[in-house]
Order: structure tokens, then C-alpha cells, then sequence
């Protein structure tokens, strides 16, 4: 059913058999569907007296839930720190929290409405200081880690880490230093520090010393690890990343490192981003039913949301290009929908007042045969678009 407006995303694709073009533009507001979720803000007791501040995703049900201090990357510009949200993770965290999780996404020192000195400034690309910085931010998460597990709807043992860029490695460093009571696995996003993609696309200063720190890391971490990124990372190209990997692989086995196709103009933001889910989520399935980790969705054996989630019975397609736009259809916000075409290409509009009429001009761009909405926001509307049309059922 839908709920209030938690999500910020307007999306547009279509998708051919083996390819897909979109574009993603921002909204002030749209509603969700699945699972109904609270947003809340809160207040962090942190060391020292401060507080930080953060935005809490949680299912709106009794629990006991996990849950994942989900945590943002850090900006070279003041202003842009200060001015520092959820916004960017949101669409993520609805992910996990349709999952049986609640998400904290804390604001470090010197972000967003947590405000004060950033307190994890590594100094100079020549001689950075990345360690004194991560062991900063890594008091901010570990103060967000222990107020989530005081939490009364949160189960203490089933805790995750998890974040993007900066906040990745962060993830990565709080798991290995601070090893929390109850972690069961880290997720990093294109995690990394030094990265400058107008000056040097792809290579972040001060390789070695970041690398130095993913040494440190293996040595000490005692939980499955996820490293995610994309093919097109402008901040960490793949031979960086992969040799970030590499030093920690070295000293803990129990990690993987993930390459997702070139997404967008640049693929650092792929986990952000509405359509991006459409990688980033198998993966992180996999990653976590292989080490026996809960992450099926509340609604999953819902009969009443049968129709909707399941994708056998998404008429006409057989390109995984189709089967993962669905997928994303059924992570975005609202209104929504999904069109298909009797040759096998879809089109998918989220978050927009017309999606109907743009799913079905992205289809017809790529389809050589008509395009039918296939579902709209909450529902399968497949019957209806068929008899309103005049037509038989297609094969399915």
C-alpha cells in the first residue's frame, strides 16, 4: 500500500533487450510502496558531551529487526558539508528497511544538521593522515552503532555496517578497529579516500597510504565483507579498487570485491541511485544469503502482493536488462509504473505525476511493437490494459 513521502527520486528508463538508457532528475517529494516505513530524526548522544545528529528508516511493526548504520561520504566543499542529508541514502535504506531493517544514517562532526568542526580532515594528498581521520569518524558511527542496538525493536546481534565512498571506508575501519558486539557483515560502496574526479578521474591521491589502511583492516576484521563498485568510478577506477581489495584480502579471506557495469556518467553514485538498485541489490542478496543472513522482504509471502512481486509473471520479457528495471520499479518511489512491449522491451517511470504516460513513451522509444503498462504504482494492471485495448492475453 502507499505510505507517506519518505523518497526524493525521479526516474525514467527504458530497456532494450541487453541495454537500458535513463536519466534521473531530483522531486521535493513522492510516496513509497511495500512494507510501510517510519522516518524519524534523532538526536545522538555522542562522546565528549555532543550529540549528532541523524535519520532513522524503520518498518512500522513490533520487530525485534536488525539493523545498519548506513553511513555518507564526505564532500571536499564546505558548503556542500553543511549541507549534508539523508537525502542522498534514502533510497537505499528504504531497500533494507522493506527487509526487516531498521537504518540509521548518522551526520559526522562537521555535516549537516550535526554542524561543528569535521573531524576527519586527513590533511595534505603529500603527508594525509587518513588514520587519525577514520578513527574520528569511526567514534561518530560507533556512537550512532550503540544507540541503534538500545533500541527496543533491534535485535543487538543482528547488526550491519555499511556506506559509500568515505562513508564505506568508515565502515570497513569501525568493523576492523573497533570490532562492535553483534556486526555480522560490512557492505562498502565504492569505499575509498583521496578521490578527485575533476582533476584525476579515477586516481585518488595518496594510493599507497589508503592502502596501508585496508592492510590494517584485514588484519583485524572479523566479519564478511562486501567491496561494491562500477566499471566507470571516477573517484577509485577498478585497478585502485581492486587493489584496495587485494591488501585486505591478503589478511582476511572472508571478503569479496564486486564490479558492476559503467552506470551513468559516473558509477560512484550507482548505490544511490534509484536505478542503480538494479545491480547493487542481487549482489548484496547473494553476498548475504551465502553467509546466512536474513534479507527477504516483510511483504515476500504476502499473498495479496504475489501478483505484484512476482517477476515469472511479468509478461513478454527475457532480457535481464527487463528483469532488473522491474526490480528497480519495485525499490522506487511513487507514482510509478511499468510498460512492456509484445517483443520483449519495457519502460519504467518512478516518482514522476505521469509516470504512466512516460513509461510508455520510454518503451515505445525501444520496442517495435506496441507498449501496454504492465503495473502502476501498488498493483498489477496487465487484465485491465489488455481488455481495455481489445486484445488477447499474450503467452507467458
Amino acid at each position: 500500500m502507499g505510505g507517506r513521502g519518505i523518497v526524493r527520486a525521479l526516474v525514467v528508463a527504458s530497456a532494450l533487450v541487453a541495454g537500458l538508457g535513463a536519466l534521473a532528475v531530483q522531486a521535493q517529494d513522492s510516496s513509497y510502496y511495500g512494507p510501510r516505513l517510519i522516518e524519524e530524526r534523532a538526536r545522538i548522544p555522542a562522546q565528549n558531551g555532543r550529540t549528532i545528529a541523524a535519520t532513522v528508516l524503520r518498518p512500522d511493526a513490533q520487530g525485534p529487526f536488525g539493523a545498519v548504520i548506513l553511513n555518507h561520504g564526505v564532500s571536499a566543499s564546505a558548503r556542500e558539508r553543511a549541507r549534508e542529508s539523508s537525502d542522498l541514502l534514502i533510497n537505499a535504506a528504504a531497500v533494507f528497511a522493506r527487509r526487516g531493517y531498521v537504518v540509521v544514517m548518522p551526520l559526522r562532526r562537521g555535516f549537516g544538521a550535526t554542524g561543528g568542526e569535521m573531524a576527519e580532515d586527513p590533511g595534505s594528498c603529500s603527508n594525509p593522515d587518513y588514520r587519525s581521520a577514520e578513527a574520528n569518524a569511526a567514534d561518530d558511527v560507533m556512537a550512532a552503532y550503540d544507540y541503534a542496538r538500545s533500541l527496543p525493536y533491534v535485535d543487538g546481534n543482528r547488526m550491519m555496517l555499511a556506506g559509500q565512498s568515505a562513508g564505506g571506508m568508515v565502515a570497513l575501519y569501525t568493523a576492523g578497529t573497533r570490532q562492535p558486539q553483534g556486526l555480522q557483515a560490512v557492505l562498502a560502496f565504492a569505499a575509498g579516500r583521496g578521490g578527485d574526479p575533476d582533476i584525476n578521474p579515477g586516481i585518488p591521491c595518496a594510493i599507497e597510504p589508503v592502502a596501508r589502511i585496508f592492510d590494517m583492516i584485514g588484519k583485524s576484521i572479523r566479519v564478511p565483507v562486501l567491496m561494491n563498485y562500477a566499471e566507470n568510478d571516477l573517484f577509485f577506477s577498478p585497478k585502485v579498487s581492486r587493489q584496495w581489495y587485494e591488501r585486505l584480502n591478503a589478511s582476511w579471506t572472508d571478503a569479496e570485491y564486486a564490479l558492476q557495469p559503467a552506470f551513468g556518467k559516473d558509477g560512484h553514485y550507482l548505490f544511490g541511485d534509484t536505478l542503480g538498485v538494479r545491480y547493487w541489490l542481487p549482489t548484496v542478496e547473494t553476498f548475504l544469503a551465502r553467509h546466512s543472513i536474513l534479507f527477504a522482504r516483510l511483504d515476500a509471502t504476502d499473498p495479496d502482493r504475489a501478483p505484484l512481486l512476482a517477476l515469472d509473471r511479468v509478461p513478454n520479457i527475457k532480457s535481464d536488462a527487463c528483469k532488473s528495471l522491474y526490480r528497480a520499479f519495485l525499490e522506487s518511489p511513487g507514482p510509478r509504473a511499468y510498460a512492456v512491449s509484445g517483443d520483449g522491451r519495457c519502460g519504467f517511470a518512478g516518482g514522476l505525476q505521469d509516470a504512466r504516460d512516460v513509461a510508455m513513451k520510454q518503451c515505445g522509444n525501444v520496442a517495435r511493437s506496441n507498449c501496454m503498462l504492465y503495473a502502476v504504482d501498488d498493483a498489477v494492471i496487465w487484465k485491465d490494459t489488455i481488455a481495455g485495448q481489445g486484445a488477447a492475453t499474450p503467452e507467458r
